[in-house]
Parts: C-alpha cells; structure tokens; sequence
C-alpha cells in the first residue's frame, strides 16, 4: 500500500510539474521564438517528432546503457536549425523522459519525487557537447562524418560522464590514481554507449535523409 501511495503520489507531481511548465508564458514565448527562428515548419515538426519517438525508447526495457541520448544530441545538432533548438529539443526530451524514469519507472530507487538526480549536470553537460558536435555536420551529413562524430560523442559521454562521477562521490579516492580507477571500471559500461550511438545514430540520420531526400518541403531550403 505505500508503494501505491508514494507513485500515486508522484503521478500527482508529474502532473502539477507538466502543467506548469505548460502553462507558463514565458515557455511558451521561448518556443514560439524557436519555431520562429527554424522558419520551416514541416522539418521542425518531423525533427522533434523523432527526437520523441527516440526518447520513447528509453521507457522501454532495454540493455543497461543501449540508450538513444547520445545519437539525439547528435542529430538535434546536426538538423536544427538554430542552436538553441538543438540544444533544447534533445536536452528537454531526455529531462522529461528522466522525471517518468526516476519517479514512475525506478521509483523504487528515488523515494521523494526527483526532478533532478545526484550528478545530472555531468552528464547533461556532455549531451550539450554532443549537440555542438553535431553542429560540424550540418550540410555534411555523411556516413563516416556520422560514424567519426558517433564516436567521438561516445567518448565525451564516457570522459565527462565518469569525471563527474569520481569528482562528486566518495567512491573513488580525490587523487589521480582515484581518477584512473573511477575511468578503468566505466570501461565495461562504453561498450553499449558506443553501440546505442552507433545503432541510434544510423536509425535517425538515415531516416530523416531519406525523408528530406524524398520530400522536398523537408530540405533545409523550403520555407
């Protein structure tokens, strides 16, 4: 019965925080000043539709880090076409699909409704790194430029990533030696990263190029 009660609970929260931000002027000032800015209608829909349907994913069962994120920044920067549509389109999808993760999903794991989690920023700060990284493929969209910069998004993931981890915990000893070992036991971990940008980055890149590809409207061109 408690456990029923703590989720009914963050439903509740989930809810007051969604309308919230719904509701808000200024949010809403902010994305209509993107759609402005992004001019084409059409793509910008169709580019945050796959953005949500890939952080859809991520509520599904799915292997331990096997995760779109990292291919969504990528592409974010890589389509958008303002930088602060890429940063924030990706950026908000994940935020949102961690309050149903954290709070509905593993809510076992986070007793008090969690808007954020212990190290977030870390993370998130790499996502935002990826973004720009995606911003060098615009108007060079290739497969080895999306193969080069899956990569590399997947290396900053796991640098960043594991930093904040061995800077902000108790774990690891605040040392250099500390530093090595926190990197040494995230090695297991790259191995899906480095897949789920690979599969999830060819999954997006290539649909939304042969989209464009067959429709016109959805070019950067067509107004």
């Amino acid at each position: 019965m408690a456990i029923k009660t703590v989720n009914y609970d963050k439903i509740l929260w989930l809810r007051f925080i969604f309308s919230l931000i719904l509701d808000q002027k200024a949010f809403t000032y902010f994305m209509n000043r993107i759609i402005k800015e992004e001019k084409n209608i059409a793509r910008f829909s169709v580019l945050v539709l796959m953005v949500v349907l890939a952080t859809i994913y991520r509520l599904l069962p799915h292997p331990w880090n096997l995760a779109p994120v990292g291919a969504m920044a990528l592409f974010g920067g890589a389509y958008f076409g303002s930088i602060v549509a890429a940063i924030f389109v990706p950026l908000f999808s994940l935020w949102v699909s961690d309050l149903v993760l954290n709070n509905l999903i593993f809510a076992q794991y986070f007793p008090e409704f969690t808007l954020f989690y212990s190290g977030f920023a870390w993370q998130y700060g790499s996502f935002v790194v990826i973004c720009l990284i995606g911003l060098l493929l615009k108007n060079n969209v290739k497969p080895i430029s999306v193969l080069v910069a899956s990569v590399a998004g997947s290396i900053v993931f796991f640098v960043i990533s594991n930093f904040g981890v061995w800077l902000g915990g108790t774990m690891y000893p605040q040392t250099s030696s500390g530093l090595l070992a926190c990197y040494a036991a995230g090695l297991p971990f790259i191995q899906n990263t480095l897949v789920g940008d690979l599969v999830f980055s060819a999954a997006l890149f290539g649909s939304f190029e042969y989209l464009q590809g067959r429709y016109k409207y959805l070019r950067p061109s067509s107004i």
